[in-house]
């Protein structure tokens, strides 16, 4: 009988853990692995949500997460303390997912000691290192040596492919996102407990099209933001939408958001959702404002069309399918894209019937086979 295989998942971030659940929950129910978590909480309270949901318990806790650290010293941390984890694990893979300091970290640390390291949603590429800033550098720099690169698409694929790296290396298994959407979805109606809390604006806003807005990319603080609120702001002013922003807790982001939008009576600022009642939000929305990767993915599973406040975007398929477009930081254009939406069905309905391009909810099941020995 073939030894079972060590599989030490690494993650940090709310975002990170809602896409690798899926993959801890598949590693937990095969016979072929033993499954180990560690996680740095750079993000703590966002984070602790999904592991609660989700009932993912980690086996080490970094609980990295100082206010105001740098980059550098968040990096610096995770890569020693990481480190530590792997020495004593001995895994036999390290997962990781996506672009952040912690990916990096986790990484690095892995490669520094010939442990073979698994990237999920690899071969993500918008072009500008900074754009998003740091993750752009991030996710370049795993995928120049990771073992196995899980390709959420084609053009993912492609990426990767132009820059050298082993084809026998890289696999378009899908986005794991769908599979945790497809998983909340289903848990919230055996359980409509953990979705409810968005009940009081659903009746105050009854009527109304309601649209989900988020932000909080590093490259849009000071006047990026500054823009988004107010553009926020003229769309709110009309009498049929309601504007409903789960606002990041990120200082930069929070004090521009409630000095433009507090008092508004149309615009409920409302705390960070946890992940299923972030599910109900893209659900009753009508159209999503955002600078986030997932929603680009997430929304249009549920076909809502997705205006992205980005100059770049390193999800270009959802573009080329119609299910999103890049409407950038400029006020103007965020007001004009939202309003055609909201003013031409045709419009509207192109994007919100356009095929998704990201996964089809089985892509969990197809990263894990991957970990399998080749005889």
């Amino acid at each position: 009988m073939t030894a079972r295989q060590k599989i030490l998942t690494v993650f940090g971030t709310r975002p990170e853990a809602i896409k690798l659940f899926p993959v801890i929950h598949a590693l937990a129910d095969d016979a072929r692995f033993e499954s180990r978590v560690c996680i740095s909480a750079q993000h703590r309270e966002m984070l602790d949500q999904v592991l609660d949901i989700t009932g993912v318990i980690p086996d080490h806790d970094l609980d990295l997460m100082q206010p105001g650290q740098t980059l550098d010293a968040l990096t610096a941390r995770a890569l020693l303390e990481i480190g530590k984890v792997l020495d004593d694990e001995q895994p036999d893979w390290v997962v990781v997912q996506g672009d952040t300091t912690t990916v990096l970290a986790g990484a690095l640390a892995a490669y520094y000691r010939k442990i073979p390291v698994c990237h999920v949603e690899a071969g993500l590429r918008s072009g500008d290192i900074y754009q998003p800033w740091p993750e752009e550098v991030n996710r370049r720099a795993v995928g120049t040596f990771a073992t196995l690169h899980c390709a959420p698409t084609e053009t993912a694929q492609a990426a990767l492919l132009r820059e050298s790296v082993d084809p026998k290396s890289v696999h378009v298994t899908g986005n794991t996102v769908i599979d945790a959407l497809h998983w909340v979805t289903k848990h919230a109606q055996a359980h409509p407990e953990i979705a409810s809390g968005l009940a009081s604006l659903e009746s105050r806003f009854a009527g109304k099209r309601i649209i989900g807005v988020t932000s909080h990319r590093r490259e849009n603080f000071g006047d990026g933001m500054r823009n988004i609120a107010r553009a926020v702001a003229r769309i709110a002013a009309r009498p049929d939408v309601a504007v409903i922003f789960p606002v990041h807790l990120n200082p930069n982001v929070r004090a521009v958001m409630n000095d433009e939008l507090s008092g508004l009576d149309n615009v409920a600022l409302i705390d960070p959702l946890d992940y299923p009642h972030f599910a109900r939000l893209l659900d009753i929305s009508h159209l999503m404002l955002t600078d986030s990767g997932g929603v680009q993915e997430e929304a249009p599973a549920l076909g809502k069309p997705v205006l992205v406040m980005r100059e770049t975007t390193e999800r270009p398929e959802g573009v080329e399918a119609g299910t999103a477009r890049l409407v950038g930081t400029d006020a103007d254009k965020i007001v004009y894209e939202t309003e055609r939406l909201l003013d031409d069905d045709a419009a509207y309905s192109a994007m919100a019937r356009a095929h998704n391009p990201f996964g089809d909810g089985h892509s969990a099941g197809r990263i894990i086979d991957l970990l399998v020995p080749r005889k």
